[in-house]
């Protein structure tokens, strides 16, 4: 090697030797990053899910009753010349019908955490949310079973995708204690007569 090759094989030494020294960390990394257009599913014990409670139920009861009695006695009384004869006839009848219909509709969301992570990758969720509104207090509680294949790309989940779901929806206040009826119509509803 000459004088003149000295500094060129010098300085492949050099870059060789901190090339294995440097690395290259990757700026993307997959657990971190999330797209701008979604949000990061939830998937682990203490993360975050909201659910979308939409909850409708509808019921329809009616039934229509006719009866109809008639009862009739008859006698005849005869003594001597005399005859008496006399005829009783009762009779009632009644027709009456009803029709009940119910139609509830609840609607809210509610964030709720990862309490669990199941064997087979369900998540096990629940949350509540308690609310002060102008003197009146409503908490709602949800509580089940999710499929990580149910949550939406923005993290969200519809309450009919949640298994056991347990949904508790409670309000008090003058509009909860207003809705309830007074204590005359209670009576009336326990003798029978309302």
């Amino acid at each position: 090697m000459t004088l003149r090759d000295r500094p060129l094989g010098l300085a492949i030494v050099l870059v060789s030797a901190t090339a294995t020294a440097a690395q290259a960390d990757d700026l993307y990394k997959r657990g971190n990053w999330s797209a701008i257009s979604s949000d990061r599913k939830a998937g682990e014990v203490g993360d975050m899910l909201t659910v979308v409670v939409y909850q409708t139920a509808e019921s329809t009861n009616s039934s229509k009753s006719d009866s109809a009695k008639n009862t009739a006695l008859g006698g005849a009384l005869s003594a001597g010349s005399i005859s008496e004869s006399g005829s009783l006839k009762f009779g009632g009848s009644y027709t009456g019908g009803g029709a009940v219909q119910k139609t509830e509709r609840f609607v809210t969301q509610i964030t709720v955490i990862v309490e669990a992570v199941l064997p087979n990758g369900d998540l096990q969720v629940a949350g509540q949310q308690r609310m002060h509104i102008n003197g009146e207090t409503s908490d709602i509680g949800v509580r089940g079973r999710v499929r990580v294949a149910d949550i939406t790309s923005d993290n969200r989940i519809l309450s009919s995708r949640v298994a056991n779901a347990q949904i508790d929806y409670a309000g008090r206040g003058f509009v909860s204690r207003s809705s309830k009826p007074g204590l005359i119509n209670t009576l009336f509803r326990v003798l029978g007569l309302g």
